[in-house]
């Protein structure tokens, strides 16, 4: 496979991941799907981080839709392109990587919810597994569900995080392989 066709697959595949990393970022800020939890503060805090809206979303697309365009003939299907893709490629990875360390840090945590008569975040300490448990999960009676709502949606941005950093790994590699190659575009896309 030519460069800039690895390029453009990659690109075509980074889009999704930041999609799927922004909307599970803005839905982590509406537990239970009610707006009363966020505008009272009760949310947890690596929610308030945006891991994934700032660093799986918006760090990921800039670079998705530039290393796109290298895939391309033209004047940014180049060796100079294939060169600039390397450092936001490198952008896209210290993003995927600040939304991997915002879900772990989220997963670790655990939800902050209503527990007995306080809001708090009941499995922080550390002292009981809650990602294996579930019996724990009973603490919290307030939003409905939200242990496994924060779960799902972390975990969501956890794998996206990964593949993410994957693929704007292997980008930094091809955008060298095209640096000093060139992209062997034939023709227009």
């Amino acid at each position: 496979m030519c460069t800039g066709a690895c390029s453009r697959f990659i690109a075509v595949a980074l889009y999704p991941l930041a999609a799927i990393s922004i909307i599970c970022n803005i839905v982590l800020f509406f537990p239970g799907g009610e707006i009363k939890y966020a505008k009272d503060g009760n949310i947890t805090e690596e929610v308030k981080y945006m891991g994934g809206l700032i660093g799986g979303g918006l760090m990921v697309l800039m670079p998705a839709l530039y290393i796109h365009l290298t895939g391309k003939k033209g004047c940014c299907g180049n060796r100079c392109g294939m060169f600039l893709s390397i450092a936001l490629a490198a952008v896209g990875v210290a993003g995927a990587l600040y939304s991997f360390l915002v879900a772990v840090l989220g997963l670790q945590n655990g939800p902050l919810c209503h527990v007995l008569i306080q809001w708090t975040t009941p499995f922080k300490n550390g002292d009981q597994n809650y990602l294996t448990d579930k019996t724990w999960w009973s603490m919290c009676t307030s939003p409905e569900n939200i242990v496994q709502f924060h779960i799902g949606l972390f975990a969501t941005l956890l794998a996206t995080s990964c593949l993410q950093l994957i693929l704007c790994a292997i980008q930094m590699i091809n955008g060298l392989f095209g640096c000093l190659c060139g992209t062997c575009n034939k023709g227009p896309l």
